[in-house]
């Protein structure tokens, strides 16, 4: 049997533009796609922390050091430049890769800059007394 799970997110990310013009996906600063392990034209869950709006599409490449997110076509009427954004990935495992699965986490701050260190996914009532 082969399981979806949580693979990739880039957490709590800043959306910098939005191109209602462009054809449809997401444009993320490479460097940020590189550190979640997201591929240029993977599928993305995009979750929208401010409007509570989710999407999926895929990824595209941006310039390095940027920190671009620019959210294209027409999820552009779901996301707007300020929104901040939760960046998600999945995939499918087999039940032998189970246990010791992890996904890969990344924080940023308000200007899409990865913020160092090791985080962990904890669910949210333990957040609260961390």
């Amino acid at each position: 049997m082969r399981r979806i799970l949580f693979k990739s997110k880039i957490h709590r990310a800043t959306v910098t533009q939005a191109d209602l013009d462009y054809e449809g996906s997401v444009t993320i600063d490479v460097d940020l796609l590189r550190a979640a392990d997201i591929l240029p034209y993977e599928k993305v869950a995009i979750w929208n922390v401010t409007r509570g709006t989710r999407l999926e599409t895929y990824a595209l490449e941006g310039p390095s050091g940027s920190g671009v997110i620019c959210i294209n076509g027409a999820a552009a009427h779901l996301n707007q430049p300020g929104d901040l954004v939760i960046i998600a990935t999945f995939a499918e495992v087999e039940e032998a890769e189970l246990a010791g699965w992890k996904p890969t986490v990344v924080f940023v701050d308000g200007k899409n800059r990865i913020v160092p260190g090791v985080h962990e996914e904890l669910p949210g009532p333990q957040r609260r007394s961390a």
